[in-house]
């Protein structure tokens, strides 16, 4: 049974569009050049690619979402609205903002609005204020399960509606990365290298090791085995039942910044999940095979955030992934031959060895994921293709020129 709860996933290129797609997303989100809380990543998309989001995510009957959640300056305000309109144009289903500019203009051109978490969304009279603008809203990522709760039964009992004349939906964050400040509104990057985290231009600054020094006599404390202003990572997964009890009505996976291997496996272990939890066979064992598979892409260690009351983060003790798993780059696509089924590569690094398990990339493949049973290089039979060869090999899916080829290995081998 398909869950009702709508199932949000990034997007930062069009591999993981296609792979939240092909995953089981009931929507993406994404940002365009740099009006968007991720304008320092390198996976934006372009005004100019507006069209084919929106032809893609339309034929597969997917929501699309645009995030313009950044501060906006009078300099701004021609490109906001220059957006908006190709919004209009291109069929995209929603802008995502926080500033009363971008809020009004696309209220006065029809483009429905969601309330971005920037704006701290924590009771249900805010919801009632910004009915007026918006349809959905997301709500701030300080919250317990129970302030969820009280929010969305205060929306039915008062029977407060959208725009749109139907009541108000609340989306919350579900899994990814979190921030040490109030629902990301951090001014450390712009102290410090002024360059604002609310400008989209955070340079994780929080995410290195410090020492502390007391002022008084001079004496410096090195913290060990913490970052003291990076939290783990949100997941809920094992309790996602609960989560879900509380009415929301959109879940929102984090994470446009992050690899398609990750938006793959995230938006598949949600959709299993809150689909299990519809026909009611969510289980303690499939939140461990979950939990497992989550670990395997990139993650900073996981915790449950505010939603269980927790009033003090966790903080991770590594500087970066604590994926179970990591890709190591083999080479490039060549052709497919459909006929056979067989994909062909060029292997530019390192060597590809039968019984390998491959992950393969790209903006029209999306995420594919296979292992290396049989394999041919240069037209014979062989156990290992070296770099500068070229390998055929089985594979049910088609693949392009345009596409990557890795292998997976254990975490351990590549630090090794």
């Amino acid at each position: 049974m398909r869950s009702s709860v709508e199932l949000m996933a990034p997007a930062g290129g069009f591999d993981s569009l296609q792979a939240a797609i092909d995953n089981g997303a009931d929507s993406v989100y994404f940002g365009v050049d740099q009006l968007n809380m991720r304008a320092r990543a390198t996976m934006n998309f372009t005004l100019g690619d507006l069209e084919e989001i929106a032809e893609r995510c339309q034929k597969a009957g997917v929501k699309t979402y645009l995030t313009l959640n950044t501060i906006v300056y009078d300099h701004d305000l021609s490109i906001i609205k220059t957006v908006i309109n190709r919004v209009k144009e291109s069929g995209i289903d929603a802008v995502i903002a926080s500033d009363q500019a971008v809020i009004g203009y696309a209220k006065s051109q029809g483009v429905d609005v969601h309330i971005s978490t920037q704006l701290n969304v924590t009771n249900v009279e805010t919801v009632r204020f910004y009915s007026l603008f918006a349809n959905v809203m997301v709500l701030s990522r300080e919250l317990s399960l129970r302030q969820v709760k009280d929010i969305c039964d205060g929306i039915k009992k008062d029977n407060i509606r959208g725009p749109n004349g139907d009541l108000v939906r609340i989306e919350v964050f579900g899994h990814g990365a979190l921030c040490m400040a109030v629902s990301g509104k951090c001014y450390l990057s712009l102290h410090t290298s002024n360059s604002s985290a609310n400008r989209g231009a955070c340079v994780q600054n929080c995410r290195r090791k410090y020492k502390v020094i007391d002022l008084e006599d001079g004496h410096e404390l090195e913290l060990d085995n913490e970052y003291i202003m990076s939290p783990k990572d949100l997941c809920t997964i094992d309790f996602l039942d609960q989560l879900v009890d509380t009415g929301i009505s959109v879940l929102k996976i984090e994470g446009r910044g992050r690899a398609p291997e990750y938006v793959a496996t995230t938006i598949k272990c949600y959709r299993e999940a809150l689909d299990s939890i519809a026909d009611g066979t969510y289980s303690e064992e499939k939140v461990s095979d979950w939990m497992a598979r989550l670990e395997t892409v990139y993650n900073r260690g996981f915790w449950g955030g505010y939603f269980l009351g927790q009033e003090l983060g966790e903080w991770t003790d590594a500087s970066g992934s604590k994926a179970t798993q990591k890709k190591v780059y083999l080479g490039k696509g060549m052709h497919y031959y459909s006929k056979a089924g067989i994909a062909q590569f060029k292997i530019e690094a390192q060597q590809l060895r039968k019984g390998d398990k491959i992950l393969i990339t790209g903006p029209t493949t999306g995420v594919v994921e296979a292992e290396i049973t049989t394999m041919r290089v240069d037209d014979h039979e062989a156990d290992v293709a070296t770099r500068g060869s070229e390998v055929t090999f089985p594979l049910d899916s088609i693949i392009r020129s345009s596409d990557k080829l890795y292998k997976v290995v254990p975490s351990e081998e590549v630090e090794n």
